[in-house]
């Protein structure tokens, strides 16, 4: 596993596409889409709240990603064959237990365990619905989500079971920075490190090509490997690959 410690999710995002694009390696998923895929990562970040939040090589700026994180702490009218916020604070859809439907307010549950018991490891939010996801073309990337009280500040660990790190990491990082803060908030406590785990991180370098070149600066900022060059053909570098 390849650790980044970063002052800022903002600049873990960018640190975390340098190393794939030139450490990676090509892989075609299940659904024959192209990727450069790495080891797994674990992101440190010591002051979460700190700017920059967002990478201003990202396609995704600002107003994209308060709207995201406002859809996973509130919820959205938008369909999805599944969304964070549900998982999140009504985990259980399709199951029952002694015959009453299963709701399960996961983001409470975390709430009260550390008021109760401020040194606990037991504070913890799943996604994975083994009932829903096993059948899904689409299932959920976020699998865990842990907070933990230490010095007086809240902690919280993430683990994706697989992220694309070009395009949907910065977003998921801030929103989840922002339920970290909602959280602390709660507890009357400041918000401590965050650390964020990919299991299988990756870049779909043909289709998100265009999201590549902001963080490359034509091979300034960033030397990809050979076949996201040749892919792009959009500086001199490509050339001599």
């Amino acid at each position: 596993m390849r650790v980044i410690r970063a002052p800022s999710i903002g600049k873990a995002h960018e640190q975390v596409i340098q190393m794939i694009l030139e450490k990676g390696w090509l892989l075609k998923t299940e659904n024959e889409e192209a990727t450069v895929e790495f080891e797994e990562i674990a992101m440190q970040v010591d002051t979460p709240l700190a700017e920059p939040s967002v990478s201003p090589y990202s396609r995704f700026q600002q107003k994209f990603v308060e709207q995201y994180a406002r859809d996973l702490l509130n919820g959205s009218h938008a369909s999805f064959e599944y969304d964070y916020h549900g998982r999140l604070f009504d985990w259980g859809e399709s199951l029952t237990a002694e015959n009453n439907p299963v709701h399960v307010n996961q983001i409470a549950y975390i709430v009260d365990k550390l008021r109760a018991s401020p040194n606990t490891r037991r504070a913890i939010a799943i996604t994975w619905n083994p009932v829903i996801d096993e059948k899904l073309d689409d299932c959920p990337c976020l699998q865990l989500i842990q907070c933990v009280l230490r010095d007086k500040k809240l902690h919280m660990k993430v683990i994706f079971r697989s992220n694309d790190m070009l395009t949907a990491a910065g977003a998921n990082m801030y929103a989840l920075v922002q339920l970290q803060k909602s959280i602390a908030d709660q507890l009357g406590v400041a918000c401590g490190t965050y650390t964020h785990i990919s299991l299988v991180p990756h870049i779909y370098y043909i289709r998100d090509i265009h999201d590549i070149e902001p963080f490359c600066g034509k091979g300034k900022l960033i030397q990809p490997v050979r076949e996201v060059c040749l892919a792009c053909q959009k500086c001199e570098r490509a050339k001599s690959v």
